[in-house]
């Protein structure tokens, strides 16, 4: 079965050290032993540990929170990524939205000139909601390049001055719209909203969602059902590399009950169609 990740950082040794030294996760990272659990690898072996799980794309969202965290743009590494494997590693442009056009402009640019394949905003560090005016030029950009933006809703555990609500699937309902044609990914279903975020992606044509880091907690059983019965058109798979090892996420989506049509769409199919790939 071939396999699209469409949430991995590669856990290269430069990449963990950075998140370990991370001050606005470092509550979090601390809480659930990161360091212990953390495996720094060389980016070949781990280029060929994907071989072997045979992920043929790993898609790499970048994130920058530097109004409000400080936490500048990831978009030079992951270009790098993609300069080194331009057939494993496909980037989605990590955005500011209190930067205003620079972020669009940024978006434009790594679309155009250097071949990324969407767009990465991250509402809950960003400190304002996913419907906010402040995000609606990168979305109608998006529309204009006809590429994918992936809203981040992932309620990071002791992250100071975030607020879960700006993560609401309501908001992301509302985008939906007034963007019809904008196609959204819902990166960590937006927990603890299953019952709401499954019918935002129900309800919506161009709306999908991944669970990483969630497809265990509780209630997370919804998201399997509504799998199976409304949205298996529409679910990613997606590790959360370097935080979760990819590997093991990919046995785990092996033992979740998905009926063997819909693992094939959630491992694959989906993100294939939707990167028209």
């Amino acid at each position: 079965m071939k396999i699209i990740d469409f949430r991995f950082r590669p856990s290269t040794p430069d990449a963990v050290k950075g998140m370990l030294a991370n001050k606005v996760f470092g509550g979090m990272f601390e809480l659930f032993k990161y360091a212990d659990r953390a495996k720094p690898e060389p980016i070949e072996t781990i280029v060929a540990d994907m071989e072997k799980q045979n992920v043929v794309k790993g898609v790499v969202t970048g994130r920058d929170a530097e109004t409000t965290y400080g936490l500048g743009s990831a978009n030079p590494g992951i270009l790098e990524l993609m300069r080194l494997y331009p057939d494993k590693f496909i980037g989605f442009a990590g955005l500011d939205p209190h930067k205003g056009m620079d972020a669009v402009d940024e978006l434009s640019a790594m679309v155009t000139q250097h071949g990324m394949r969407g767009a990465a905003i991250d509402p809950y560090l960003a400190r304002i909601p996913a419907s906010h005016a402040k995000y609606y030029p990168i979305y109608s950009k998006c529309c204009e390049l006809d590429v994918p933006i992936v809203i981040t809703t992932g309620p990071g555990t002791l992250v100071g001055g975030a607020v879960m609500e700006d993560a609401h699937p309501r908001h992301i309902d509302r985008v939906a719209t007034d963007f019809p044609k904008l196609k959204i990914v819902i990166s960590h279903g937006c927990y603890p909203w299953v019952s709401e975020v499954i019918m935002t992606v129900h309800r919506h044509k161009n709306v999908y969602i991944d669970l990483a880091e969630y497809e265990e907690q509780p209630f997370s059983e919804g998201y399997i059902q509504a799998a199976n019965t409304l949205i298996g058109d529409k679910v990613l798979f997606a590790s959360a590399a370097p935080f979760m090892d990819f590997q093991e996420q990919i046995a785990l989506y092996k033992r979740l009950p998905f009926t063997p049509e819909v693992l094939e769409n959630v491992m694959f199919n989906n993100a294939a169609r939707l990167l028209g790939l």
